[in-house]
């Protein structure tokens, strides 16, 4: 047996940059699909405000993660079908308090590009897209796992700007994970994991612009 994670012990402020930092293997993704409720811990308590995450029902978790929670993986997971608007779409349709697709892809910076298809869109302008559909639902957690790492520096710099924007604009927590340990600096909070356990916790009292991570 693997234990990803063992003694995990951590508290996340509401409306923070927080940075899950550390090797392949040393368990960040399995933390955060914890946090997120897509799985759940063999022991232990994962909570999210008052609600223990671990002893909801299926249908609890799905409920949180439709209500509360916000993801942005690697690879965009974008319909290849649906133009930009419509991707956002498919989120606004099952959420309670959904803003307009629109306003989405416009706080992404993707107004002249709705009614594009992927195929159509950079790799930078799909990653942009997938943040849209994801903050459409107006998330209180927004987790990311390596949303950069197909990225040129350029590319990534601009995907990071979006996701500091939604931070400070929508109030959203931001959550992500990565093994880049420039993308550090941007973050509120930095938690470097080491071999399933927390190695680290550094809270940067001067943060940098995403504009200036070095990359």
């Amino acid at each position: 047996m693997v234990h990803a994670l063992r003694g995990v012990d951590l508290d996340i402020p509401e409306g923070e940059i927080v940075v899950l930092l550390g090797a392949s293997g040393s368990g960040k993704s399995t933390l955060l699909n914890i946090l997120g409720g897509l799985d759940r811990p063999t022991s232990g308590t994962a909570r999210f405000r008052d609600a223990d995450l671990g002893a909801m029902t299926d249908a609890g978790l799905t409920r949180f993660r439709r209500d509360h929670v916000g993801f942005v993986f690697q690879f965009y997971n974008l319909m290849p079908s649906l133009t930009a608007r419509e991707n956002v779409e498919l989120v606004t349709e099952i959420a309670d308090t959904p803003m307009a697709p629109e306003r989405a892809l416009d706080l992404v910076g993707l107004t002249k590009r709705l009614d594009h298809f992927p195929s159509q869109l950079s790799g930078g302008e799909q990653q942009r897209v997938a943040i849209a559909r994801a903050i459409a639902k107006q998330p209180d957690v927004l987790f990311c796992d390596e949303p950069t790492g197909a990225l040129d520096s350029a590319t990534g710099r601009a995907v990071l700007e979006v996701l500091n924007d939604v931070n400070a604009e929508l109030g959203a927590t931001v959550l992500m994970v990565t093994h880049a340990a420039n993308i550090a600096d941007m973050a509120h909070r930095v938690i470097r994991l080491v071999d399933g356990q927390i190695g680290q916790v550094q809270v940067n009292e001067a943060r940098q612009k995403p504009a200036e991570i070095e990359w």
